[in-house]
């Protein structure tokens, strides 16, 4: 009667491990357009939560305010900045609109300042004066680039933002919730975790968290503040739209090897403008300022949080960005984290600083 007893509970426990992973595989299926949308509110959770626990300690908690509030900030720091330069690039494209009917019309003459370069000035004066100066030849090189197909582009470009504000709006719905019921949906994940994995996943979980936090710092917190810097040299050097290209050099300085095409670009421009000193302090300041955020600020903020040498989090992040896009960033070094923790505890480091429980803020 017990063996007969514990084979149906045996059965029973694998049948709802069966349905329960039918569920859950359901469940990702139902879901597959907006995974991305869950993980970024889960991201921008878990990175705000510090300062989300501070207001609640501050404020109170049981109201739906704070979630509000916080929500709307996360509007302010990205739907905001998107907005502002979505607006740019569709004025840069009527730009580009003009520039390619006239060129294909009229010809372009070489601009006055092209003569005056430091560097291939001979070369190319030349071949603007053979590809660009008169109609044929500003024709045979533009090709079919004209204004239908610019246009049809641009259009092609509006879809995609449109389907993204509606992903960006889920996100946000997604991440108020998620401030609202936070505390108990981490507290409800940690134990499912512990019931299905023991202390081990529990610690993985954490670890997971604590990279996230890390990255942030490292990733973003850094790529404003290089930013912020690079564009008020944009502005010292009279660089136009400074503050467009700093917001382009923040974004790019989230990737690394970013920054430095971002900051070339704008160089260029500036001697292009015939300011061959500010072209060349620009960007020798420049690349010393991202050499040390990518060398010593950002390994010390990400690796601090992740237990993880620089090689690790490099790799984590280009192969991150790699397989899943801007996800990649903050997914890359919390997997080759939760690794890294896996391989230390099964090779017993149990001294390592990671494999002792702590709870991270």
């Amino acid at each position: 009667m017990s063996l007969m007893t514990d084979q149906t509970a045996r059965n029973q426990y694998t049948a709802r491990v069966v349905l329960g992973v039918a569920l859950l595989a359901a469940g990702i299926y139902t879901l597959s357009g907006f995974l991305h949308a869950l993980v970024w509110a889960g991201i921008l959770a878990i990175a705000t939560w510090p300062l989300f626990e501070r207001a609640e300690r501050r404020f109170g908690t049981g109201h739906t305010l704070l979630p509000v509030l916080f929500t709307f900030g996360a509007v302010l720091m990205v739907v905001v900045p998107l907005s502002l330069a979505a607006v740019q690039i569709g004025h840069e494209a009527r730009l580009a609109v003009r520039f390619v009917t006239i060129a294909r019309a009229e010809g372009l003459a070489a601009p006055a300042w092209l003569p005056t370069l430091p560097l291939f000035a001979t070369q190319a004066t030349t071949w603007w004066d053979t590809n660009l100066a008169h109609p044929e030849d500003a024709r045979r090189l533009l090709g079919s680039v004209d204004q239908t197909s610019l246009l049809g582009l641009s259009r092609g470009l509006g879809g995609a933002v449109a389907h993204q504000a509606v992903i960006l709006a889920f996100t946000l719905v997604t991440l108020f919730f998620l401030f609202k019921s936070g505390r108990s949906l981490s507290a409800k994940a940690l134990a499912a975790t512990e019931q299905l994995f023991g202390s081990g996943g529990v610690r993985i979980a954490r670890q997971i968290v604590a990279s996230i936090h890390g990255t942030v710092d490292g990733m973003v917190l850094v790529g404003l503040g290089v930013g912020a810097i690079l564009g008020a040299g944009y502005w010292v050097a009279g660089i136009p739209h400074p503050v467009l290209l700093g917001a382009f050099s923040a974004i790019a300085a989230l990737i690394p090897l970013g920054a430095p095409i971002v900051l070339g670009v704008a160089s260029v421009i500036a001697l292009a403008q015939g300011h061959t000193a500010a072209a060349a302090v620009l960007f020798g300041l420049g690349m010393v300022i991202i050499f040390i955020a990518d060398h010593a600020v950002r390994p010390a903020l990400i690796g601090g949080a992740t237990k993880l040498p620089f090689l690790w989090v490099l790799l984590g992040i280009l192969g991150g960005v790699e397989t899943f896009g801007l996800l990649g960033l903050f997914l890359g070094p919390a997997i080759m984290a939760a690794l890294i923790l896996l391989w230390r505890e099964w090779t017993g480091d149990a001294t390592h600083p990671s494999n002792i429980s702590h709870t991270p803020d």
